[in-house]
């Protein structure tokens, strides 16, 4: 126990850095997934075609070769901010497919009527979507979107092996340090995922029981 306390000031930092890349890469892929859900149901073609090969690329590419490419092109490519950056990144367009198919499923759980009825009073396409179906569709859909998000908090262990240090790197780091105690600093670790996983799942199960009375 005490290599926990030793170690914990890396551990919380590494724990703060966890935060903040699931912090930018969910608020990035909530963004992107809405836009992407957007194009998905476009009467536009080229927009349904480049929305669903975005979604199909990077939902079936692991994250650590996406991660992996970020690390080794991104300064080549003269990205700037160093190799976090470019982990939000990744993680950012490793979530927003898995965004855009819960807004999209949401989208399409809306009775088609609500839209005829917006186009005939004169709405376009966009004065539809933004203001008749996502505010509904949004609403359905916010528990799996929250459910989608505890994924990024644990991917984002895989940005430790991409010179990112948080919370899994960091333990790596500690138990270097404190080699005698690898199971308590591995528990403690765990700890510190559970805190948000829970939490969020928690979230999610008190935001469904509103949205079902509300129904």
């Amino acid at each position: 126990m005490d290599a926990v306390i030793e170690q914990f000031p890396r551990l919380l930092e590494g724990f703060a850095k966890t935060l903040a890349l699931l912090g930018i890469a969910g608020a990035g892929a909530l963004v992107f997934g809405t836009l992407v859900a957007g194009f998905r149901v476009s009467p536009i073609g080229p927009l349904r075609i480049f929305a669903a090969t975005f979604t199909e690329l990077f939902r079936n590419i692991p994250l650590t070769l996406i991660l992996f490419g970020f690390a080794t092109l991104g300064p080549y490519l003269g990205a700037r901010g160093g190799y976090f950056v470019l982990a939000a990144i990744g993680l950012t367009l490793y979530t927003t497919p898995f965004i855009a198919e819960a807004i999209r499923s949401g989208i399409n759980g809306i009775p088609v009527g609500q839209a005829e009825a917006g186009r005939s009073i004169g709405l376009g396409f966009g004065q539809v979507l933004g203001h008749v179906i996502l505010p509904q569709a949004v609403r359905m859909v916010i528990p799996p979107i929250i459910n989608v998000l505890i994924a990024p908090t644990k991917n984002t262990s895989v940005a430790g092996g991409f010179f990112v240090v948080e919370l899994f790197a960091s333990s790596r780091n500690a138990i270097n340090a404190r080699g005698d105690e690898v199971i308590a600093i591995l528990l403690a670790v765990a700890a510190f995922y559970l805190l948000v996983t829970v939490t969020l799942g928690i979230i999610a199960g008190q935001v469904e029981k509103r949205v079902a009375v509300a129904r």
